[in-house]
């Protein structure tokens, strides 16, 4: 008997520890994922402010791969979000995802039964626009081939999946001091010139702490795109700001507007625009001429020498459909490999395109990796790779 009551005795100071010593609490929710940590803030007021503080101090990227084609019910990166985000330790308030043109829509043939896998490309973002917080703000793309760093460490082999069932989700969470937010600018039919006073409602003007601007053309076969493309990019053409990015199969989602699907004859461009004062961010771009390991690595020397820092940083990579493995005469995997051999933390992510946009360029200040005598660069290229690194501050 004297044994039991000892044993409530000490349940009945846990009990006190738990419900009344703020350090104590911080440190034992501190381990809970991020969904099981907003389930123990519903307990008391005491767990719900150490529960804030906690997520607060979740600052660093997070993501989801999927690279294993699964049931033909739902594509794989449905099935890895609803797995993982039960694991994942942020909340996230920005969502970048990228998933594979073929099965993602439901065109790709099953060699054994010959006919389309039944997937509705609408129903597959709403699936996974579900699984991710109501006020999130989602950009999804749908593109040809996928860039995607496995889970579970940023130093693991990033790899480029040309053909297949593949898919990543960025997960953002807020950070201090980076404000990262969404747009898009779509073709009016009935208007030739693009009304710039958009890009001030975007963020992407009158706004001295903007960094990187992330474009994703869609619809770009559509007659008129091109010149809407460059209508888009020649204005925020400038030292100041690193533009990177491609044209996409479609986009699926863009939340933060309610408007996810566009209209099926238009074309336009959805992206990601990162404002803050730390942010950190270089781009290079391999052009026809880099087909082999030494000119790969030769790039990335040139981006290593931006002097980047690595923690807290992510990698793009942005290469047309043309290049990968037939470029390198059927060696594959040569840039995410030249990549990992000088960032060997630093995750990447991207895709196979249509076009890509991009330059030579650096934002630590106003230092450029070149000289560019002032005049304006070229931005949309195609049978090119354009790789960007992204640091977003030094996180806690």
């Amino acid at each position: 008997a004297a044994g039991g009551g000892g044993a409530m005795e000490a349940s009945g100071k846990g009990a006190f520890v738990l419900g009344n010593l703020a350090e104590v609490v911080e440190r034992v929710l501190g381990f809970l994922p991020t969904k099981a940590l907003l389930r123990a803030a519903c307990v008391c007021r005491l767990w719900r402010e150490s529960a804030r503080r906690i997520l607060r101090a979740r600052q660093r990227v997070a993501w989801v791969s999927a690279l294993e084609p699964g049931p033909a019910e739902s594509h794989a990166l449905v099935r890895a979000l609803a797995r993982e985000l039960e694991k994942v330790h942020v909340l996230p308030q920005t969502v970048l995802y990228i998933a594979d043109a073929e099965t993602f829509s439901g065109h790709e043939e099953c060699h054994e039964q010959k006919k389309a896998r039944k997937r509705n490309s609408k129903e597959t973002a709403i699936a996974l626009e579900k699984l991710l917080p109501k006020r999130c703000q989602v950009l999804g793309l749908v593109t040809p081939g996928i860039v995607v760093t496995p889970m579970g460490s940023s130093s693991n082999q990033p790899q480029e999946i040309e053909e297949g069932e593949a898919g990543f989700a960025l997960l953002f969470p807020k950070i201090d001091g980076v404000k990262i937010h969404t747009f898009h600018f779509s073709k009016d039919l009935k208007n030739r010139v693009f009304d710039e006073s958009k890009f001030a409602e975007a963020g992407l003007k009158n706004n001295p702490d903007l960094r990187v601007v992330l474009l994703f053309g869609y619809n770009s076969w559509k007659s008129g795109a091109t010149r809407f493309l460059h209508q888009i990019v020649n204005p925020l053409n400038e030292k100041s700001i690193i533009l990177a990015g491609g044209q996409v199969e479609s986009f699926t989602s863009l939340t933060s507007e309610n408007n996810n699907a566009q209209p099926g004859d238009a074309c336009g461009v959805v992206g990601l625009a990162f404002s803050g004062p730390q942010i950190q961010s270089a781009t290079v771009l391999l052009d026809q001429d880099v087909a082999d390991e030494r000119t790969a690595e030769a790039a990335m020397q040139r981006l290593k020498a931006a002097n980047i820092p690595e923690h807290n940083t992510i990698g793009f990579m942005f290469a047309c459909v043309g290049r990968g493995y037939r470029h390198y005469k059927t060696k594959r995997n040569m840039e995410a490999d030249a990549f990992r051999k000088f960032f060997p933390n630093v995750p990447l992510f991207g895709f196979f395109g249509h076009g890509e946009i991009g330059c030579d360029r650096i934002v630590t200040g106003n230092f450029v990796l070149r000289e560019c005598n002032d005049i304006k660069d070229d931005l949309l290229h195609g049978y090119t790779t354009v790789m960007t690194l992204i640091h977003l501050g030094s996180s806690k």
